[in-house]
């Protein structure tokens, strides 16, 4: 293991993994240290979903451009990430069908493959759910979900055969400034050098900053999530879905499994450390609830399995990028929850932040850290409500 590196990246999950890839595109050797293993932290429980919808725009630009890579996987990264086509629908409260349908607008103004359609629509794609408490919704016929994982150690993978390093059960202690310059780490298996360090920690990224003297609004928060057994009844699969009128997202899942998530009462503040191989008590029957509201089939459906998560969340629920605290110090943190499906472009856009001054791809500007500082936050021109609550 070599003690130099052109960039140390501090987290091994999907955007550190994305990070140390397109780096090496462009010739940069990363070395990224994981305190446990790969995928260990959120992104190994992350549901996975590849959708465009979001009610920012630089959001659906970065979803688009990393939809590309998804649906591309073979050519544009290497191997298989596990992408599969399910469509995806997106219901939300009868109050913002207007921002429903501008939002729609917007994603096609992007190039985004998105419609608005009926209830009756909704129907013929999907038999088995209900369809008697919204009037529209979003459909994306090309999204679906992909496998996190799989695209965590295919970036990584790549990224190794062009030089990166992966170092896992590394914890760093501590960050070194000189000068007011980053230049390297120490951690629990020696120090390294590197003139660039980025903060890609998930859930643990605010106890990162604090090692340069930095302050950033990121909190954890947990997720859980369960897997159902669908009826026989059902068909082989089903769209993918946001379902906000009923604080709930969903997916299909080989074997004959559905994946079920809720949006309320997740936990924030706790450590990230909390035990994660079983969901929260209740969560499970209101999850069951929630599902059988909108596919009243699945009440002859069983339980598989559940487990939940931590991710960093932000005061707006929205990504920290880019250059913070000493020079030479970057965030790619507070995801809040929706960070893999977009995981490809910001690794993209750090990569030509870092070396040629500004992104490109999309521009992220708007997700720097001085957004905090002055008092604002990210809010899509037609908003939604907050996604987690």
């Amino acid at each position: 293991m070599q003690k130099t590196a052109d960039v140390i990246i501090i987290g091994g999950g999907i955007h550190g993994a994305s990070l140390a890839f397109h780096l090496a595109q462009r010739g940069l050797k990363a070395l990224v240290l994981e305190k446990k293993f790969l995928t260990s932290g959120a992104t190994g429980r992350s549901s996975g979903l590849v959708r465009m919808h979001y009610d920012l725009e630089p959001e659906s630009r970065l979803a688009w451009a990393s939809f590309q890579y998804f649906r591309n996987w073979k050519e544009m990264v290497g191997g298989d990430c596990g992408f599969t086509r399910t469509g995806f629908l997106y219901f939300t409260h009868p109050e913002y069908v207007e921002s429903l349908r501008a939002n729609v607008a917007m994603h096609q103004r992007i190039g985004i493959p998105s419609l608005l359609v009926e209830a009756a629509d909704v129907k013929r794609l999907a038999p088995a759910f209900a369809t008697d408490d919204f009037e529209f919704a979003a459909y994306e016929p090309e999204s679906g979900y992909a496998d996190p994982s799989a695209s965590t150690n295919t970036f990584i993978e790549i990224a190794r055969q062009r030089g990166a390093q992966l170092l896992q059960d590394c914890t760093v202690t501590d960050i070194l400034v000189s000068a007011g310059r980053v230049s390297g780490v120490k951690t629990t298996q020696g120090d390294f050098s590197a003139p660039l360090v980025i903060n890609a920690a998930g859930a643990w990224a605010a106890g990162v900053a604090r090692l340069v003297g930095l302050d950033i609004p990121v909190d954890t928060w947990r997720h859980d999530t369960m897997f159902i057994k669908r009826p026989a009844g059902m068909a082989p699969s089903h769209p993918t879905a946001i379902d906000d009128a009923n604080s709930m997202y969903f997916r299909p899942e080989s074997g004959g499994l559905t994946l079920v998530g809720l949006e309320d009462q997740n936990p924030l503040g706790e450590s990230p450390e909390g035990y994660t191989d079983r969901s929260q008590p209740g969560f499970v029957e209101r999850a069951i609830e929630r599902i059988c509201r909108r596919i009243p089939l699945m009440e002859q459906g069983s339980l598989q399995s559940s487990h939940g998560g931590y991710d960093g969340i932000t005061p707006d629920q929205r990504a920290i990028l880019g250059p913070a605290g000493p020079d030479g110090f970057y965030l790619v943190c507070g995801f809040s929850g929706t960070g893999f499906k977009i995981a490809p472009a910001v690794g993209a856009c750090l990569a030509e932040w870092i070396l040629d001054g500004k992104p490109t791809t999309v521009d992220v500007t708007p997700f720097a850290l001085a957004r905090f500082e002055s008092g604002e936050k990210l809010v899509g021109e037609h908003a939604y409500k907050d996604i987690w609550h």
